[in-house]
Order: structure tokens, then C-alpha cells, then sequence
């Protein structure tokens, strides 16, 4: 947002609280030589007209190819799809002849899916409940494009709203692993199960991840998801925006019902005509204005807007390479993701413990080895492994203490030996992260990495709150656009730049 609204000549400062930017979207050197992407790790949502309009590549982006998903089964065998394919297709056809001809069919629909919902990711949402000929003649555009849709996409599109994760493939698929692994991407960041209703719709939104052109692409960012960070902030820089490194904002002043400026935790003021908040709506409305300047009815909403986090990370520095039972040896396997989702009951059996206020014993975790991707991200020889693990809740029975952290930590390496039987004796150091960690180090409210759930009522003109969906504020002169605001999270910047477009027409 910063790097639009400075582009259009408009002076900015961007205060970070930290002592690097880019919030979730940070590369650090954890342990001498070793580099963790350590809370967001992989890159594929991030707007291409955003990529080009900032001239991100200049700036220092690379965005590394991530081609292969690699699901090792219990009994040994795996599942194994990648850049190649007609060896995907025969991979699939050895658990499912079935699944395997279905495969292009559903790839096929889901792009279509992805290109239709694409739509709305560009749009500020109309006010449905306003008069504003403008909201309406924007609800009419959106009624047309999609009732113009063939009538299988729109049934399709239905279901995918409504649907969980597991009900949909089912309705294409039959062999476990490729259920489970696909259906994995229904439950990212959420605190719900593959069967769980809804699910279906953040499955579609992962698969509208975009390199290229190419749905459903997945990449690495060179240098680590911080390397985003820095090529948007240099970007920023280029068009004159100033960007101040620990500086925590304490609150928003406001007088007369106008934003005028900020507070520092150091006890230092800024004014400005616009003050803009990327935390979470919690954090926006609630921490840094007072809620008695705004409606009750907001205050209301935003108190029962779900953040309940469920995502946890374990970062590890490896002595060398991991050696899967089921893929024996180095191998381009390694440069992909090894997802450990042999089946949608194993998750949904994770998520059944999270249900009942503990972590996952045996989690779903999706890895990475960025070091395999860019070797700079480890010293010669050396490694890192970034795995992202669900389920760890944030209201953790008896709470998050540093032993149970520990457990969980334990809990996630014993999983993942499971299927790499060399991996505790490889392991130099590790960082584990819960929800609490998140929210502690980061800010995002109860360490939820989408800044609230992607839950059909928290999407659209109800992200965050009705009537509150355009980016602006109660207060005048006080703006939101965070991934608590339309179209929702994930490594993407279209809530910034649907931010900037609207406070520039303020101006």
C-alpha cells in the first residue's frame, strides 16, 4: 500500500515494529549461518499486476520454482506429483487408475473456478445494504459475470462455496493420498477439518495462486519470503516513501472523530492527514483506538470476529540431507514439499485433538528444504527445513508453556521420523513456534496467519465487518488494510492495493 500511495506522489511513512519489515514475511538468521523463512515460507498468491506495477524483479525478487509435492505413506510407498506431467498422471494411476483419469478433468474445472473468483480479488466489495448507485451498479458487474458463467461452473462454484474440503473431492477422487494432500489445502491457516463445511472455498483459494500466469503455482521466494518484504520495501523507497524500523505504533490520535497522527511506544508523535493500520481488525479497532469512538455495533462485530489461530512452525537446521524411507537419496524430491496428509481421516483425526484443546500428536505438516531451492539460505554442506504444522490451537489447555511448546516441538519430529528415519540425528537447531509465539513476536491476534478465519462469514463485504469492507474507517482519516480486509490472507498485497486505490480517491 505504502509503495502505491508514494508512487502516486503522495509522502508516506511506513512504521514497522520490528527491527526488520515485512510482519509474517521475514527471513532471519536464527542461528549463526543458517537462514529460517521463519513464519510464512512459500509464495504463489502474490498479485502479478502487483509484481509488475511495482517492478518488483528490479527490485530484487526471484522467485524460485517449487514443482513437486511428495506425500510419504506409512506402509512406505508415496504419492509423488510434479513439473512432469505424464509421471504425475502415472504416479496417480498407481493407487487410483480412476483418480488418475479424473485428474485433468478436475485441474481443468478448478481454473476455470480460480479465473472466475479471480474477479472479485480486484474489487472493493459493494455495500449490498447501501442506496450508493455505485454499490449497486457494482453488485449488478458482479451478478452478470457470474451468472454468465457456463451452468456447470456456477453449480460448481456453488458447491465450492459451501462444501468442505473432503465432501468436494470426493466427488472426483477415491485413492487416499491424493485426497488427503489436496484436501490439505482446505484447512490452511483455518481452525476447522477437511470435513468441516467451508473448507471447500479455502481450497479454491489456494488454488488461485499465480506464477506467471499459471494457476495453482507455487514458488520460493529467493532469499526467503523476507526477500518479498525487502524487494516491496525498496520499491516503496524508490518512489520515495520513508520506511522507520523499531518504531511500534501505541495508538492513533484522534480528534474531533479525525485521525491526525500516531503515538510511539518511544513517546514520539507523528501527524499526517491519513494514518493507516495493516494489523489485524482486532488490533485496528480495539487496541489502537479507543472503542468508544466507534459505532457499537462494529465494536460488537470486530469482538466476535474469529482469530483463533491453529498454525504452528517448526524451523530446523539440519547437519545434512533428510533421507526418506519411501524416496531413499538426494533428488529434485527435495526441492519440492513433502506433505505428510496420507489420508483426509489422518487430518481430520489431527484436527480432532485440536477440537478439544490439544496439539496434534500426529499433525499435518507440509515441509520445505529452502537450502535445497537456494543454497544461500544454509552454510555449504548444511541445511534448513521449514515445516509448517497443523494442528496447534491457540487456547492450548492449561495454556501455551515453554514444556508444552517443547512437547509439541517432539510431537512434530516424531511424526516426521516416522518417514525420515535419519532426521533426530541430522537436527542442530530448532525453533519452535505456537500461536502464542506468533502473536507475541509478530502481533497478528491469537497467531492467526490469515488475521481472521476465511470462513464464508468472514469474507467479502463481511471482511472484517458489514458495512466496514471498503477500507475505511468510523474515524475519518483512519484506514485499514490488512489481510483482516478483502480478499483475505496468504502472501498476496491486494488488500494494500485495493487500500491505496481508494484513499487516492479520496484525494
Amino acid at each position: 500500500m505504502a509503495a502505491y500511495l508514494a508512487k502516486a506522489g503522495k509522502k508516506v511513512v511506513v512504521l514497522e515494529k520490528r527491527h526488520l519489515v515485512g510482519g509474517a514475511s521475514v527471513t532471519e538468521e536464527i542461528f549463526p549461518g543458517f537462514k529460517y523463512t521463519v513464519f510464512s515460507y512459500v509464495v504463489s498468491l502474490l498479485r502479478p499486476d502487483i509484481v509488475r506495477d511495482l517492478r518488483l524483479p528490479q527490485h530484487g525478487l526471484t522467485i524460485l520454482p517449487l514443482e513437486s509435492t511428495l506425500t510419504p505413506l506409512p506402509n512406505g510407498d508415496y504419492l509423488y506429483r510434479d513439473g512432469d506431467h505424464y509421471r504425475s498422471l502415472r504416479d496417480i494411476a498407481r493407487h487410483s487408475a480412476r483418480d488418475a483419469g479424473a485428474y485433468d478433468e478436475y485441474g481443468r474445472s478448478m481454473y476455470h473456478m480460480a479465473k472466475a473468483v479471480k474477479y472479485i480479488l480486484s474489487m472493493v466489495p459493494p455495500d449490498p445494504t447501501t442506496l450508493n448507485p455505485k454499490d449497486w451498479l457494482s453488485l449488478l458487474d458482479m451478478a452478470r459475470h457470474f451468472l454468465n458463467l457456463p451452468q456447470e461452473q456456477l453449480y460448481l462454484l456453488a458447491k465450492l462455496m459451501t462444501m468442505s474440503s473432503a465432501d468436494f473431492l470426493d466427488q472426483w477422487f477415491e485413492s487416499d493420498p491424493l485426497k488427503g494432500t489436496m484436501s490439505a489445502s482446505g484447512i490452511i491457516g483455518t481452525y476447522l477439518g477437511p470435513r468441516s463445511p467451508g473448507t471447500a472455498y479455502v481450497l479454491l483459494h489456494h488454488y488461485m495462486g499465480e506464477i506467471d500466469g499459471a494457476f495453482r503455482a507455487w514458488g520460493f521466494a529467493k532469499g526467503g519470503t523476507g526477500g518479498i518484504a525487502n524487494a516491496i520495501a525498496r520499491a516503496a523507497e524508490s518512489f520515495g516513501a520513508e520506511i522507520r524500523v523499531n518504531a511500534g505504533v501505541e495508538q492513533v490520535i484522534v480528534k474531533g472523530n479525525q485521525a491526525v497522527g500516531v503515538a510511539l511506544e518511544n513517546g514520539d508523535e507523528l501527524y499526517a492527514d491519513v494514518v493507516v493500520s495493516s494489523l489485524d481488525p482486532k488490533l485496528t479497532f480495539l487496541k489502537l483506538v479507543d472503542p468508544k469512538q466507534l459505532p457499537s455495533d462494529l465494536v460488537q462485530d470486530i469482538r466476535a470476529f474469529n482469530t483463533r489461530g491453529s498454525s504452528g512452525k517448526v524451523n530446523l537446521a539440519l547437519d545434512t540431507l533428510p533421507d526418506l524411507a519411501c524416496m531413499p537419496g538426494n533428488g529434485r524430491h527435495l526441492a519440492g514439499a513433502i506433505s505428510i496428509s496420507p489420508s483426509v481421516d489422518y487430518i481430520e483425526r489431527a484436527y480432532d485433538q485440536a477440537k478439544y484443546g490439544e496439539f496434534s500428536e500426529r499433525p499435518y505438516i507440509d515441509c520445505i528444504l529452502p537450502s535445497v531451492i537456494d543454497p544461500d539460505m544454509a552454510p555449504p554442506g548444511k541445511h534448513v527445513m521449514s515445516c509448517f504444522v497443523q494442528y496447534a490451537p491457540y487456547d492450548l489447555n492449561g495454556g501455551w508453556t515453554d514444556a508444552k511448546r517443547e512437547a509439541f516441538g517432539d510431537a512434530v519430529i516424531d511424526t516426521l521420523s516416522e518417514y525420515i528415519p535419519n532426521l533426530k540425528d541430522i537436527i542442530l537447531h530448532r525453533q519452535v513456534l505456537t500461536p502464542l509465539d506468533i502473536e507475541n513476536t509478530i502481533g497478528l491476534s491469537q497467531g492467526n496467519i490469515f488475521q481472521g478465519e476465511l470462513s464464508l462469514s468472514q469474507l467479502f463485504f463481511l471482511r472484517p465487518a458489514a458495512g466496514w469492507a471498503k477500507y475505511r474507517t468510523p474515524i475519518k482519516g483512519y484506514w485499514q488494510c490488512g489481510s483482516g480486509t478483502h480478499p483475505g490472507g496468504g502472501i498476496m498485497g491486494a488488500p494494500g492495493q485495493l487500500a491505496a486505490q481508494e484513499i487516492l480517491k479520496d484525494f
